[in-house]
């Protein structure tokens, strides 16, 4: 039974280049972008969980805001989307400790916090940081628990855990969520073995890349998981993630498709396989096949999140997509 997504028009952009912006304007051009979004039909907006700029998307020195305070601040100035981390990186922070920041964006926002979780990957900033990076069978067994607790941490009064990484004994998360099943949980990755099998038994949410038959793959992999654990895979919100470029012309196509290449080390045409782009119609043409292939709602970034006129276009395009 497909229940409502918890996201149909998703903007992340916290982390995306804000180049040339002076520090002491950061946060002030991500909140008027936040804003913008909110306004043009983007229902959740996502800051991107890292502590160093990452190559995808601009050079390694350029400035970059830790996720949940940006979130925690973004909770103040929005008023209607919802706001998650695509995704938080388990290993940077305490799960229990997570589940209380993300319940407390929660409170702040009004019920509106998802809670986006993942494994993590980018090992230069552990070792940067100070923080283990274990082999991703390890990485990915911390995420299982990790998951558990903060599910307990929003639906129970001061629960126990002990597994082979993480415990909690009777912490007390108060106050709780404004809902009483608590924020709804996306656990990033498309990890067919033991990550999609996770998202089965404990995700609300997933979140894949690609273009609609590798999509569309992903998704029987999930349902065939949710079949094994007795599990109805509608309840699971299936999301795809990408860049989406809205051109009027065919040079003004290359020409980002170039840009996006560079960043994703790709040439540009292997570069429009994560990418919505194109005209207009063309772009509503492409979120038609991936709605096709199962996906219920798209978290999307664009090259410029200053360029607000461009930002605005895609959210209009994108919800006239889903709601024609």
């Amino acid at each position: 039974m497909n229940r409502t997504p918890i996201t149909r028009v998703g903007l992340q952009f916290s982390g995306y280049s804000f180049a040339g912006v002076t520090d002491d304007k950061l946060f002030q051009q991500v909140a008027d972008a936040a804003r913008a979004a909110e306004e043009t039909g983007f229902d959740s907006l996502w800051t991107m969980d890292h502590l160093h700029q990452i190559a995808s998307v601009g050079s390694r020195d350029e400035p970059i805001l830790e996720a949940y305070t940006t979130t925690a601040a973004l909770a103040a100035v929005t008023s209607v989307a919802r706001l998650g981390v695509l995704v938080s990186a388990c290993g940077f922070r305490n799960p229990a400790v997570l589940a209380k920041m993300v319940t407390t964006i929660d409170i702040i926002s009004g019920g509106r916090a998802i809670l986006g979780i993942g494994a993590g990957w980018h090992e230069e900033e552990y070792r940067a940081y100070g923080l283990d990076f274990p082999p991703a069978r390890e990485r990915l067994a911390q995420l299982a628990e990790a998951v558990q607790i903060c599910r307990a941490m929003f639906t129970e009064y001061a629960p126990r855990f002990t597994g082979k990484y993480h415990r909690i004994d009777e912490p007390l998360n108060m106050p709780g969520p404004i809902n009483p099943d608590g924020p709804p949980i996306l656990i990033g990755g498309g990890g067919e073995k033991v990550l999609i099998p996770l998202i089965a038994r404990l995700g609300d949410a997933c979140n894949f890349f690609g273009g609609p038959a590798t999509v569309r793959h992903k998704i029987d992999v999930l349902e065939r998981a949710c079949a094994a654990v007795g599990r109805d895979s509608g309840e699971i919100t299936k999301t795809w993630l990408g860049h989406v470029i809205i051109a009027d012309s065919e040079w003004e196509l290359h020409e980002a498709l170039d840009r996006l290449g560079v960043l994703l080390d790709l040439t540009p045409s292997a570069a429009r396989g994560f990418a919505l782009c194109g005209t207009r119609d063309q772009v509503r043409r492409q979120v038609r096949s991936y709605r096709e292939s199962g996906v219920d709602g798209f978290i999307v970034a664009v090259l410029d999140p200053t360029d607000l006129t461009h930002l605005q276009a895609v959210g209009t395009t994108l919800r006239e997509a889903l709601d024609g």
